[in-house]
């Protein structure tokens, strides 16, 4: 029986596709328990990579690689590890103190400006403010406290990213020019539109995490400084949640200031209320309208709706490492756009001039 060769070459083509899909299939299952720890070393890396160079020219390639994982550490993720573990301890001991002073009654006049507003607009049903308050606060300082208990329980799970997270720090330092360079021949792209797309990617990942991640650290630090210096406590519960809140575009951060200004107000500390709501007001205006424009510098921003949608859409998919990827993936995607315009136009001009 003769064998058709063109069928025979069809049955190879599918056979070697149906090999490589189940391969990466298979690949992924593997790597999908560590994605996560490993992206956050990718994303340290590509920030830090100018510091670990220097490191590697003057020490070594694996020296430098030690010093560069060694200082990352000691620099970024012993001191957020400590502030996250005083976070959820200010939490509990914020919800429990907010839910003992509705009992006491110390927060009847925010029950009384709830009723006056019923009053005036009918619309508002009936509702028992502190009592509301009081039961929130319960409910939240529960939930807090047995998510610190999960926290303890799934401790081992948690260092054993961490370790998987500095392990992989360690070989991108010292192995990440190699892997650039495989990652380069096996993009299918022309040269010059993979090196455009490999330097777009660098300088988005580290805009996102300089102008984001930075400008929520400071209004964290600055505005959490100063509500423990106006006597708004407890100031490490309020400067996290300040720096989370600082990711949603257009309010930001004044989604905690303002109020806590207006709370003051209402206890009576009037120009401590007024103080707090200036001093917010211009940190806030020198880190969104300042720092951040001066980060970008140039680089490729993205409009206010693709960011708002790459946030929250990264964070409910991805989790917390979604606030860097979600915006990066919308931004690659329009780059890939963009590569497909500029091949389609370079291809119409070639077939317009040889009709001529």
């Amino acid at each position: 029986m003769k064998v058709d060769p063109v069928a025979q070459e069809r049955l190879g083509t599918m056979l070697f596709y149906g090999i490589v899909i189940v391969l990466f299939y298979f690949t992924y299952r593997v790597i999908e328990p560590v994605l996560v720890p490993m992206v956050w070393a990718a994303i340290l890396v590509i920030v830090t990579h100018r510091v670990a160079v220097r490191l590697k020219t003057r020490f070594g390639r694996t020296k430098g690689a030690t010093l560069a994982t060694l200082g990352a550490t000691l620099v970024l993720i012993v001191p957020t590890l400590a502030i996250g573990y005083e976070f959820v301890q200010q939490a509990i001991q914020f919800f429990h103190t907010l839910s003992n002073a509705s009992a006491s009654g110390q927060l009847d006049w925010m029950n009384r400006t709830w009723q006056h507003i019923q009053q005036r607009f009918s619309s508002f049903g009936p509702l028992d403010l502190a009592g509301s308050l009081r039961r929130y606060a319960g409910e939240a300082a529960t939930y807090i406290a047995g998510q610190l208990g999960t926290i303890l329980t799934h401790a081992l799970a948690f260092v054993f990213d961490l370790f998987v997270m500095l392990i992989t720090t360690f070989y991108l330092y010292r192995d990440g020019e190699g892997m650039l360079v495989r990652l380069r021949e096996i993009l299918p792209f022309l040269p010059g539109q993979r090196e455009k797309m490999l330097e777009e990617t660098q300088d988005l990942i580290v805009v996102s995490v300089i102008s984001s991640g930075l400008g929520a650290l400071l209004h964290g630090v600055l505005i959490g400084a100063m509500f423990a210096a106006l006597g708004v406590s407890p100031a490490v519960f309020w400067g996290v949640m300040i720096a989370f809140v600082s990711f949603v575009p257009v309010f930001g951060a004044a989604i905690v200031w303002v109020p806590a200004s207006i709370v003051l107000m209402g206890e009576g500390h009037v120009w401590r209320g007024i103080l707090l709501l200036l001093l917010s007001m211009l940190v806030s205006t020198v880190i969104d309208y300042w720092f951040r424009p001066w980060v970008i510098s140039g680089r490729g921003e993205m409009g206010g709706l693709a960011v708002f949608i790459g946030v929250v859409g990264g964070i409910l998919y991805f989790g917390l490492i979604g606030i860097v990827l979600g915006p990066i993936i919308l931004a690659l995607a329009a780059s890939l756009v963009d590569l497909y315009r500029g091949g389609s136009r370079r291809g119409n001009r070639l077939a317009n001039a040889g009709e001529g």
